[in-house]
């Protein structure tokens, strides 16, 4: 069994790290932090994406709207779904996503 710490995070835009906690053959636990102001630009995935929000609020584009996720509340993306999320706010947000099947490394990262 692997354990990652959550100091292995890597910035993968401008105020936004993502660490891969766990991964699997069909699925992965992937840690999130956003700063203030930081976007992650709009894209799209064939991954299932499940996620929860433990601090702060995380507004998703998607659907051609805004759909904001507080703290204690969790989401669901479907894979091929184009989105994009912002940190509106004046807090760091800090969540946890799961992709299945497996997603390391995000295309949208610089």
């Amino acid at each position: 069994m692997d354990h990652v710490p959550l100091t292995d995070e890597t910035e993968v835009v401008d105020g936004v790290h993502l660490a891969v906690l766990a991964a699997g053959e069909q699925m992965n636990v992937q840690h999130f932090r956003i700063e203030p102001g930081a976007t992650v630009p709009t894209h799209d995935h064939p991954h299932e994406q499940a996620g929860f929000v433990y601090e702060g609020e995380l507004v998703f584009v998607l659907d051609g709207g805004a759909h904001r996720i507080s703290t204690a509340e969790s989401y669901v993306i479907p894979g091929g779904e184009s989105h994009a999320a912002e940190n509106q706010g004046e807090a760091t947000v800090r969540g946890v996503d799961i992709f299945t099947p497996p997603r390391v490394n995000p295309d949208w990262a610089e």
